[in-house]
């Protein structure tokens, strides 16, 4: 019997284009194997046990000749190619309408009851851009004028990014909780964000201070349904907002990857049945959006390294799944944006059948039922459950 998953979510790391992704802009992304073809080849070793290189469609990763884990690449249903649709597909929620975005900034009245909500003397930008970017360009106006910094991307989200000695990080969430609860009817967008940073004049960067604010998520979902029984759903890192706190029974905020693992490691030291629930967001927040595969390689090498410690400490009770959100090809030098992209699925377990191949599965949510399988759940509205295919 299996009594735990550990999940863990590489936000970004897709693999490459769906059949629909020039919708999208996204014909010829490929994160993962755009990123090896361009280092010359990922050294990612305990993936490649686990079957990495093997699954249908894998370009530029060693095959393993005898893999130790379940493997598979995922398409995803939903309208759209982001964090919020991705992770809400995972756990059996389909979106078939796309949230609003906003590439020419938010209108007049949207920013005018924003001002006017929070108390602000007006804001900045109002604009599509890259957060480190504009930081840069607004920076110094901003801490002169006291001003918020308000942007977007090609996602569904409105960002708001301020100096800390400006307005202190509790502050910038209040003025999120503001907006969020602003954004509804036909501006309800996926994500409102908080973009802290500190630093000098020509020499501002972000910090750990980050929190996104997401649109509730429906409530017939496995999580819910996991709390509803009774069972632990633990969420690592931006979890807890993604599905704004929906379905969550603790959580723990993380400040990057190496932090994420640690919590998930100290998760797994203690006595707990359910899911643990991990996403790891620098790839997507730190190297995919500006286009450094350099460091997108060396962050998937680093988690690679780590995660022979999660291998290490699983009980005979646990399932390990790892999988993405989404693409965000650093090496397609014209854009910074998400990509419409397939994901790969890893499961590890000593009561799966080693070495088993699942081809393309129709959704994510294919994850997500097999986790309600397990614990005997209700079936979510989508997804196929792999539980007989995989289990000795």
């Amino acid at each position: 019997m299996i009594n735990r998953v550990i999940w863990i979510v590489l936000d970004s790391v897709g693999m490459g284009e769906l059949p629909d992704a020039d919708r999208f802009g996204d014909v010829g992304s490929n994160t993962i194997g755009n990123v090896s073809a361009k280092v010359g080849g990922l050294k990612v070793p305990n993936m490649v046990k686990l079957g990495l290189g093997n699954i249908e469609g894998m370009k530029n990763i060693d095959r393993c000749e005898s893999p130790k884990g379940v493997y598979a690449r995922l398409a995803e249903i939903s309208n759209g190619k982001d964090t919020t649709i991705g992770h809400w597909e995972m756990i059996g929620i389909y979106s078939p309408k796309a949230f609003p975005t906003y590439p020419n900034g938010f209108p007049k009245e949207v920013i005018d009851e924003f001002v006017k909500r929070t108390g602000v003397p007006g804001v900045l930008g109002n604009c599509t851009a890259s957060g480190t970017e504009i930081i840069a360009r607004l920076g110094d106006e901003h801490v002169k004028t006291k001003c918020p910094i308000v942007y977007t991307s090609a996602d569904s989200v409105f960002q708001i990014a301020c100096h800390e000695d400006v307005y202190s990080p509790e502050e910038l969430w209040k003025m999120c909780k503001t907006a969020r609860e602003m954004l509804t009817g036909e501006h309800a967008l996926a994500r409102v964000i908080a973009r802290p940073f500190v630093g000098e004049s020509g020499n501002y960067t972000r910090t750990a201070n980050r929190r996104d604010f997401s649109w509730l998520p429906d409530n017939d979902n496995l999580l819910v349904r996991m709390k509803e029984a009774g069972l632990d759903v633990i969420g690592v890192g931006k979890i807890e907002d993604i599905f704004a706190g929906v379905g969550i029974t603790e959580a723990v905020h993380t400040k990057d990857n190496m932090d994420g693992m640690d919590k998930t490691l100290e998760y797994m030291d203690r006595h707990n049945r359910g899911l643990i629930f991990t996403n790891l967001v620098e790839f997507d927040s730190k190297w995919g959006h500006r286009n450094d595969y350099k460091g997108y390689a060396q962050g998937l090498e680093e988690f690679d390294v780590r995660l022979k410690e999660v291998l290490d400490k699983m009980r005979d009770d646990d399932l390990l799944v790892i999988t993405a959100d989404h693409g965000c090809d650093p090496t397609m030098t014209q854009s910074t944006d998400h990509s419409r992209e397939y994901v790969p699925m890893l499961m590890y377990g000593r009561q799966l059948k080693e070495g088993t191949d699942l081809k393309t599965g129709k959704t994510y949510a294919n994850i997500g039922q097999t986790v309600a399988d397990i614990f005997d759940l209700k079936p979510l509205a989508i997804g196929e459950s792999y539980l007989k295919e995989i289990l000795k």
